[in-house]
């Protein structure tokens, strides 16, 4: 069942299609929901219900979404017993989900170099926005270029490998890649301090300032970047883009009650052309310009 609510907000019963475990408790979930899937954009998430006797939703981003069969994935990782039973829901079991939900990522033809920088649970909105843009054409280059870095201190909630796309700038060893990524032809890279094979040591902020780093003038002006993940990194990306000159958007992870607008729960302070003001991450948002809240 799908009801419409208002704009492209959708309430639907959302069928589990299957559930895939990753090492610490990460899990992608795949969910029939036809109407999310069609209107889903990168950076927007979904506000579902984890289980019939729990009351309050959780918000999830959206990693993947399929308009013509009617999927979309989100990743998550256990917190509480609210995603603990969302994990042990099975195919075939329905999950009361309202989305897609917020201001999404914006691209610009003027700049087709984009560094998607995700960390931990915000690697979804970064997959979702590679996985655009490779099918977006019309800026200067013809085709946008993006790089992938992506950072965790658990396990990445994928199989990594080397990556068989050469990046120039990048440090020597550093070669993992999410084998998805280089699937369809996007360079991607990891970063950690837990000492996984192949990753960078250090923060994924630490790995997108060295690679910056060692680019001219030319390709900075053509470079923007675009971050999900925890407040400390998402600070630390909005450093990076005033260091390096290069706009910056960041899509914010903060507690949500109704997720729509209505508890003003999940307010931030936000400058604007007429001063501050309070904005709500889960409507206004959740994507902002980083120079404009950091």
């Amino acid at each position: 069942m799908t009801r419409e609510t208002r704009g492209t907000l959708h309430l639907e019963d959302a069928r589990v299609i299957k559930q895939t475990a990753y090492d610490g408790e990460q899990f992608v979930l795949r969910l029939s929901a036809s109407a999310c899937a069609a209107h889903a954009q990168p950076g927007s998430f979904v506000h579902l219900t984890c289980e019939p006797s729990i009351p309050m939703r959780r918000p999830l981003s959206i990693m993947r979404a399929d308009p013509g069969q009617g999927w979309i994935e989100v990743l998550y990782k256990i917190v509480g017993s609210g995603l603990r039973a969302l994990a042990a829901r099975k195919p075939g079991d329905t999950v009361s989900l309202i989305g897609p939900i917020g201001k999404p990522f914006t691209v610009h033809s003027e700049r087709p170099r984009p560094v998607l920088i995700g960390g931990g649970v915000g690697i979804p909105p970064m997959v979702f926005l590679a996985d655009r843009l490779r099918h977006q054409t019309g800026s200067p280059a013809g085709r946008y270029k993006p790089l992938v870095l992506m950072g965790s201190e658990i396990p990445f909630p994928f199989r990594t490998r080397p990556s068989a796309i050469v990046v120039a700038g990048m440090p020597v060893a550093t070669i993992a890649c999410m084998p998805l990524l280089d699937e369809w032809g996007i360079a991607s890279r990891l970063a950690t301090r837990s000492g996984f094979p192949g990753c960078y040591e250090g923060f994924v902020t630490e790995l997108a300032d060295e690679w910056l780093a060692s680019l001219g003038p030319a390709e900075l002006a053509e470079v923007e970047l675009f971050a999900c993940g925890p407040t400390p990194m998402l600070a630390a990306t909005a450093a990076l883009a005033r260091r390096h000159g290069v706009p910056c958007q960041v899509s914010l992870e903060e507690f949500m009650a109704c997720a729509v607008g209505g508890c003003a729960g999940c307010t931030v302070l936000v400058r604007t052309p007429e001063g501050n003001a309070m904005k709500r991450v889960c409507v206004d948002g959740p994507v902002f310009d980083a120079l404009t809240v950091f």
